[in-house]
């Protein structure tokens, strides 16, 4: 007898194969998206205005038949389905033609194209970008922690993202959330890290752990600061947010967990992006800011 997962997952009668397979795939991809903003199926219905129960047959692949029209609709016009749903303007035709060059290739080439464009755009402020020392990563890999040792050290400023935010934004970040949503938070986001870049020659920085989940923000910050991913295991991380305190990942600690995993291998491979990685799991906090001086002194 199929569990419930397989069960849900039962293509539907009345559509062709690829077209279920498009909708298991769309599935998948918002589950994805989902996992890398770190939000629950919960958080994202509150903020979207969709009901849980629609959002668990969309992640299962029952989502509107609509979506199969529209995406015939761009097969039709020789489009792909996002140029019909784009709701910025429309981009410059080198841009276009950009994209679609670099479709041709595999996604290293994408790494070495992007990397090669940074470099040639950023030659002249690379020195004054080493000034600037960023710490991404989840919550509990050591961010704070290393980030006030660090600022002490070099005799910097020592910032967090999340107050420049809600100093930005004359508000806490709940309220930014509950009042304005996501969007409203990622324009605060930016705006915060553009403050901090414009008025600091040297500072050491601690981002939020989902800056990484929105591509624009964390451009920025890799090409405005020297950042770090402060890496650890699932495990390390659950540990060293209840041991601050915080007791909530207790609820349903399985649960927890599995999120927590799917958050990190979500964002793993943008956390990846970033200049140096320091893995913190089993160290001790002086051996982990010597490999850190360390770093910093290549």
């Amino acid at each position: 007898m199929p569990n419930d997962e397989s069960t849900a997952r039962l293509k539907r009668p009345d559509l062709s194969v690829e077209e279920n397979n498009y909708l298991l795939m769309l599935g998948d991809r918002i589950r994805d998206l989902r996992a890398q903003r770190g939000m629950t199926r919960k958080m994202l219905a509150q903020q979207s205005g969709v009901s849980e129960r629609y959002l668990a047959q969309l992640e299962t692949g029952h989502g509107n038949i609509s979506i199969i029209l529209l995406r015939q609709i761009a097969q039709g016009l020789g489009f792909p389905l996002v140029d019909l749903v784009r709701e910025e303007p429309e981009q410059s035709p080198e841009l276009t033609l950009l994209l679609q060059y670099l479709s041709r290739y595999p996604p290293k080439t994408h790494e070495w194209a992007r990397r090669l464009l940074q470099g040639e755009l950023e030659s002249s402020g690379r020195a004054a970008r080493r000034q600037r020392v960023a710490f991404i990563g989840l919550r509990g890999a050591g961010k704070t922690t290393l980030g006030k040792m660090l600022a002490e050290h070099l005799g910097v400023p020592f910032m967090e993202l999340a107050k420049v935010i809600e100093h930005e934004a004359g508000a806490e970040l709940s309220e930014i959330f509950s009042l304005y949503g996501q969007s409203a938070y990622r324009r605060y986001e930016r705006r915060g890290l553009e403050s901090a870049v414009t008025n600091n020659e040297a500072f050491v920085l601690v981002a939020g752990g989902s800056i990484v989940s929105e591509p624009a923000n964390f451009d920025l910050l890799l090409s405005s600061c020297f950042t770090i991913w402060l890496r650890a295991s699932p495990e390390e991380h659950m540990s060293r947010v209840m041991a601050q305190g915080d007791y909530r990942p207790m609820k349903g600690n399985q649960e927890a967990m599995d999120d927590l995993k799917r958050i990190l291998a979500g964002r793993t491979a943008m956390y990846s992006k970033a200049d140096a990685v320091i893995d913190t799991s089993g160290k001790s906090l002086d051996d982990t800011f010597t490999e850190l001086l360390e770093v910093l002194a290549r």
